[in-house]
């Protein structure tokens, strides 16, 4: 038969046990339902911006050289050997300055052969004008010589022709007085054709003549240059700039042998990203950075040709140089884009490109935590970058790099 038992007694150490249970319990729930405790960053870590509405001016900075804007690269005329190098890069030159001294004794016996063919061009000349004067004297004489036996036998004609009619001349008298006249007559004819012949060629040859003449006193000018050539000039007023020849050394028709500059006339060439030049044109305001003062400029040329990366500006600079500055200095330009009026904008991001979409961090009112927005990004300046979304006026983001927390939204700011 069944024995009924007790309920074992509630003892203290057994509503302690399960006391404890329910306390790790809730616990466990409690801490599931709180938000892990955000991530900290320093205050002194932080760059920091605020959001503005007015004016925003867009500008690309590049890093550049001033160059002068007057350069002539002296080239040599003909081959030769230096043997003399008076100046050294520099030195304050002029036109006439002449910077270095060539020998090439072939080049000066071309000169010398050149001038005895214009000798004997000048020579010959003389000669065929002689000749060519002398044979149409000749033949004027022959001409005058015919006229004048053609009159006799004309003269001689009419009296055979008289006696015939008076009876005291014979028929075959008087015809051969006629045919003398005639033959008298067409001679001349063809003798003052002659004339003219000859006459007319004298000029055609003379004409050759002197064409070849000149011709020759050409060659030998040009020869005469060539060996003028070899005390090179500076050719224009400035400073000589490079000299890299040495005593001695062999040069060649074409080679550059010296670069001459005017002084205090420099433009700036920069060199822009790529990525930015999209937007430059000529007439542009810019600032030209020598590091021991600031010239204003505008831009001269963009180079249609993107090289390594780059594209070349040339800013023409205005007003009077600092001091120090010279052609191949380092400087850095920054050259005005455009300006826009009445847009909201902050400094630009250490990440995040223009036209983009990219998440920031905005402080909270407390500023002891930043949480993440979407940010829409417009156009972009050196410094600054426009935005169309996800701001307002005074709203605090942070811009320097937070990419080691793009797995979390929101940070804590730690003083």
């Amino acid at each position: 038969m069944d024995i009924k038992r007790e309920p074992p007694k509630k003892t203290k150490r057994n509503l302690l046990i399960a006391g404890a249970v329910v306390a790790v319990v809730a616990t466990t729930v409690a801490l599931s339902n709180l938000e892990a405790r955000p991530p900290g960053v320093s205050r002194s870590e932080l760059w920091v911006d605020s959001v503005q509405r007015g004016l925003m001016v867009r500008n690309v900075r590049a890093p550049g050289t001033l160059v002068p804007e007057n350069i002539r690269y002296v080239a040599a005329v003909t081959a030769g050997r230096v043997e003399a190098r008076p100046l050294r890069p520099g030195s304050p030159v002029q036109s006439s300055t002449v910077l270095l001294e060539l020998s090439n004794p072939e080049v000066q016996l071309q000169a010398l052969e050149a001038q005895r063919q214009l000798t004997q061009a000048e020579q010959d000349l003389v000669t065929l004008r002689t000749t060519l004067e002398t044979n149409r004297l000749n033949q004027a004489s022959q001409v005058a010589q015919i006229k004048t036996l053609r009159a006799n036998a004309l003269r001689d004609a009419a009296v055979i022709d008289g006696l015939d009619k008076k009876g005291l001349s014979s028929k075959n008298e008087v015809e051969r007085a006629k045919d003398l006249a005639i033959e008298l007559e067409t001679r001349l004819e063809l003798e003052v054709q002659r004339l003219e012949i000859l006459t007319s060629a004298m000029s055609e040859q003379l004409l050759k003549a002197r064409a070849n003449l000149e011709q020759m006193r050409a060659v030998a000018r040009f020869q005469q240059e060539r060996v003028a050539s070899m005390k090179v000039t500076s050719g224009l007023d400035g400073e000589l700039q490079t000299l890299p020849l040495e005593l001695g050394q062999w040069v060649v028709p074409g080679q550059v042998l010296a670069t001459v500059a005017q002084p205090g006339r420099l433009k700036a060439v920069l060199r822009v990203p790529e990525t930015q030049a999209k937007d430059i044109v000529m007439g542009q305001q810019a600032t030209v950075d020598t590091r021991n003062g600031i010239i204003e400029g505008k831009v001269l040329r963009v180079d249609p040709i993107s090289q390594n990366g780059t594209v070349t500006v040339e800013v023409a600079l205005e007003g009077e140089l600092p001091k120090g500055a010279r052609a191949d200095l380092s400087v850095d330009g920054v050259i005005e884009l455009e300006r826009l009026d009445n847009v909201l904008y902050v400094g630009r991001p250490a990440y995040g490109q223009p036209e983009q979409a990219i998440g920031l961090f905005r402080i909270e009112p407390d500023g002891k935590s930043a949480t993440r927005i979407s940010v829409k990004l417009g156009r972009a300046s050196v410094s600054t970058i426009e935005v169309l979304q996800g701001l307002q006026t005074r709203d605090s983001v942070i811009i320097s790099d937070m990419s080691r927390f793009d797995n979390v939204n929101r940070v804590r700011i730690e003083r």
